[in-house]
């Protein structure tokens, strides 16, 4: 049944195309390269009225086709789409965060001159670094 109603809708797409093209618009459209013979056939006024109307009724079977089909497909592959979200789900596996760096609150010492000269005395407090202030996402 699936491959029938597919059969259809290719079939469906042609004529829908077909009678898209044959529509006379402001230019004319492929409808005036047959010269008189299709306003003998069908008629001018006509025509327009018969061409919007199989581009309605095509435009709609194409329409209600590939609902159709979108809905029997699952069942045609043998598989339901919980099957295929379950299977995303499995295969996602969810990150860690990154770890934070640890900030540094101390700042190294500096040493004496070699040269023998007078020295510095050395601070015992270890000296502190204020902490960045939070930046705000870019909007």
């Amino acid at each position: 049944m699936y491959y029938v109603l597919l059969t259809i809708l290719i079939l469906d797409c042609v004529l829908l195309a077909l009678v898209v093209l044959l529509q006379a618009g402001q230019g004319g459209g492929l409808a005036s390269m047959g010269g008189g013979t299709t306003d003998m056939v069908v008629g001018g006024r006509q025509a327009a009225n018969l061409m919007t109307k199989l581009t309605w009724w095509f435009g709609g079977i194409f329409l209600s086709l590939s609902l159709l089909l979108a809905i029997l497909a699952p069942k045609q592959l043998g598989r339901s789409s919980t099957d295929l979200e379950q299977r995303l789900r499995q295969s996602t596996v969810p990150q860690a965060p990154p770890a934070s760096l640890p900030i540094q609150t101390t700042t190294p010492q500096t040493q004496a001159p070699a040269s023998g000269g007078t020295t510095a005395p050395k601070s015992t407090a270890p000296a502190t670094t204020p902490a960045p202030a939070p930046k705000k996402p870019a909007q």
